[in-house]
């Protein structure tokens, strides 16, 4: 035990963090392989304390012993330098369970070798304080400085989070000069944001409150989201909403947060940074920002970034990437990592209120109403103030203490969890914290701190309304309105974070943004416009009532944005090589395609006609049949655009005796009896390769065990993704940017995928046309 213990206080662990590891047998294990493993390559006295710190904090989170010796030999031989480093090591070796590891793979995915120079760090800040120059200027110290944080982050990966602070700090100094009286100060919100907010009223009206949407749709979106509508409690009159506790302080609070928002309605969207958006957040989003842009307010995006172990900086790019996707433009970016200090200053005052207290059992959640007390409940408040601040300072195992809070909830939830022990490094704060709050603790108080006046959360938190309410009174601090609504559910698919990720390693699905899927991404991806999403939640409406819709809905709203925007153009799927006998061999013409058939003033490309055309498979029938209007040897069919007749002279067909090449006459349609169809056909197109999509899973229900009895990994759909490698399409969509949008001509709306190249468009099918059962 001496011995284990002296080689942990060699690494830099202080004795009384080396005793607390040892009374974690798995811990000591790993640990104790990492550190006999480092001195192994650098000897005893070359491992120095950063090095210890990232081997401590590996063997804290490696989920796969087997891989302490690969990843210790990293650490000490310098190629895993930063946490950030190791959080991606530790994910890349989490996905290669099986020898070998590819190395160069894996030093390209942790970045080793890469490094970021002064100057590097010094141009990124430079550049980020360059764009948000003129609002720095007016905003000075009270502007959100995360915001330049995390863009230099985001510009460089690698770089060191501490240093890229310091040049923001540094810089931004250097911009401002130093602090003055007035930067110190805690500005309560002019006045005069609430008149400029009543003065632009009528132009907000008239224009788009979501700025990329000018529909009709809209209007009626924000029709149903103007707070009379929806009976929500005026700003300040929080204590006339069922449920709300009024103490004796209730009133007093409200003055002054009446004071800071000028009346103003704030509302915030939490999501939480450890995965996609999907589409029932389309519908919080639209919630919180429509809410507050209604009725001429403000809404933060905060994220609920307190579980570090599942955070990453995809996920918080991904999130903001997608609301302003849809249109909306946070009033500010807020972190609940922004109020670590102050939520932690006010856990020690709830201890010191005796309503909360420090409890040893195992597991977050304690049984209901009729299960005996933590026998820890009633410890003295000053043994529970002390025991916290040993947590802080590292001095318990994971899972080894918690902070409880003393309330029931309605649900029975007893005591539940507002601190908990996470040896991880925070995306945001580094290794500054060893203790994260809970939702159920953090929600609330990060509400209050933002002064948020309507709370606006799904129904499943519901049965946390009177916690919610009860821990703002306990602490005595401003007490915002929980309100609920009602999740939006779609049918053939699922929205789980968990279940997604195991489509994902199953190979069922390519990854977050596989078009079959239900997030924002993957929508987007697909081809979906932001207006539609936007549109279908305001059809589905904004009530509390629960609601689960089927996929054909939304997908209508998806017809009929991309009618008036996706211009049309000429493709085939399945070519079928049609010669044109009567026409010279070097024949060559153009025709004019309309973008837009039904307003022909919104422009126009043109298409090669020449000798060789290709048309649909399924537009040429050997054998007529009854209702069949397209080309037979016996009937003619028009070309569209074309002002033409074609008709069967000879069937040419392969070994096997299928079709592969038709001899036609064609004649000028002007002169020709009128034939009963006209179809789309290419000349001397573009090779591209198209995908088609259909619902994921079989079943409506897929995670419903009494519709899909063996889970909904058995239930998916083998025919969900058909690609076609060979298709053809005329060669106006040669400019094509990813993500444009066109409709083709009698198949489908398409929009192009970014696996495109320049030597091979990909299209995805965004959505079919509309069926016409009674057309063949």
């Amino acid at each position: 035990m001496a011995d284990t213990l002296a080689l942990f206080t060699s690494i830099g662990l202080s004795e009384q963090k080396a005793k607390e590891t040892l009374k974690n047998e798995a811990l000591s294990s790993v640990l104790k392989e990492a550190i006999i493993q480092a001195h192994r390559v650098r000897g005893a006295s070359g491992v120095d304390k950063a090095m210890g710190t990232l081997l401590y904090s590996m063997a804290s989170r490696l989920k796969d012993p087997k891989r302490v010796g690969f990843l210790s030999d990293c650490i000490v031989q310098s190629k895993i330098c930063t946490e950030l480093q190791l959080a991606a090591a530790l994910e890349f070796v989490k996905s290669y369970p099986q020898d070998p590891i590819n190395q160069k793979e894996f030093e390209d995915t942790c970045g080793v070798g890469v490094f970021i120079t002064p100057e590097q760090i010094e141009e990124a800040v430079e550049s980020v304080i360059k764009k948000h120059k003129e609002k720095l200027l007016v905003e000075r110290f009270h502007f959100n400085m995360g915001l330049l944080m995390g863009e230099a982050r985001s510009a460089l990966k690698w770089a060191d989070g501490k240093v890229i602070k310091n040049e923001v700090d540094l810089q931004v100094l250097h911009l401002l000069g130093p602090k003055t009286e007035a930067d110190l100060e805690k500005k309560a919100k002019p006045q005069k944001v609430k008149v400029a907010e009543n003065d632009v009223k009528a132009k907000k009206e008239e224009g788009a409150v979501n700025a990329e949407v000018k529909t009709g749709e809209v209007k009626s979106l924000m029709e149903q989201l103007r707070g009379e509508s929806l009976k929500f409690h005026k700003t300040g009159e929080n204590y006339k909403s069922e449920g709300y506790v009024v103490t004796p302080k209730t009133m007093d609070l409200l003055k002054t947060h009446m004071e800071i928002t000028g009346g103003q309605i704030r509302t915030r969207f939490p999501p939480e940074p450890n995965g996609i958006l999907h589409i029932g957040h389309a519908k919080a989003i639209n919630f919180n920002f429509g809410y507050a842009k209604a009725n001429n307010g403000i809404c933060f995006l905060r994220y609920d970034d307190t579980n570090p172990e599942k955070e990453e900086e995809k996920y918080f790019t991904a999130i903001r990437d997608m609301v302003e996707w849809l249109g909306y433009e946070p009033h500010a970016v807020t972190h609940a990592s922004d109020n670590f200090q102050e939520l932690y200053d006010l856990a020690v005052d709830l201890i010191r209120r005796g309503h909360a207290y420090i409890c040893h059992q195992k597991g977050e959640e304690l049984k209901g109403h009729n299960a005996p007390a933590s026998p820890w409940r009633d410890r003295p408040t000053e043994e529970s103030l002390v025991l916290f601040e040993r947590m802080k300072k590292g001095l318990f195992a994971e899972g080894e203490a918690t902070l409880r809070m003393k309330i029931v909830m309605e649900d029975g939830k007893m005591d539940p969890v507002a601190y908990r022990i996470k040896y991880t490094a925070h995306h945001r704060t580094g290794d500054k914290w060893c203790i994260y709050p809970t939702y159920d603790y953090t929600h609330c108080l990060c509400d209050s701190i933002e002064n948020i006046t309507h709370s606006l959360c799904t129904k499943e938190f519901q049965a946390r309304r009177s916690s919610y309410f009860w821990l703002c009174n306990a602490l005595d601090v401003y007490c915002p309105v929980q309100w609920e609504y009602g999740r939006l559910n779609l049918t053939y698919t699922v929205v789980s974070k968990r279940k997604i990720i195991k489509l994902v390693e199953t190979g069922v699905v390519s990854n977050w943004d596989d078009p079959r899927l239900f997030t924002l991404t993957a929508l987007r991806r697909r081809g979906f416009p932001p207006e539609a999403i936007n549109n279908f939640c305001a059809r589905v409406g904004v009530t509390v009532a629960q609601t689960t819709t089927e996929p054909h809905l939304l997908e209508s709203c998806v017809r009929d944005v991309l009618n008036e925007q996706a211009p049309r153009v000429m493709a085939v799927l399945e070519p079928l090589k049609v010669t044109i006998t009567n026409l010279a061999e070097n024949a060559k013409s153009d025709v004019r395609v309309p973008d837009f058939p039904a307003n022909e003033a919104r422009g126009s490309h043109t298409v090669p006609f020449t000798r060789t055309i290709f048309i649909e498979q399924s537009d040429f029938r050997e054998v007529m049949e009854k209702g069949y209007k397209r080309l037979t040897p016996d009937q003619p069919v028009g070309l569209r655009h074309a002002g033409y007749v074609i008709s069967v002279q000879k069937i040419i067909k392969d070994a096997q005796g299928k079709v592969v090449e038709l001899e036609v006459n064609c004649c000028s349609s002007d002169t020709a009896e009128k034939p009963k169809a006209f179809i789309h056909w290419v000349s001397q197109p573009l090779v591209c390769e198209v995908r088609l999509y259909e619902r994921l899973f079989l079943h409506k229900y897929p995670e419903d065990p009494s519709e899909v009895p063996n889970g909904f990994l058995t239930d998916i759909n083998p025919l969900s993704l058909h690609i076609i490698s060979s298709a053809l399409v005329d060669t106006s969509v040669k400019g094509a940017k990813v993500l444009d949008k066109f409709q083709f001509e009698r198949v489908g709306y398409f929009s192009l995928d970014p696996d495109s190249t320049a030597d091979k468009l990909v299209f995805n099918r965004t959505v079919t046309l509309k069926e016409d059962p009674g057309k063949i």
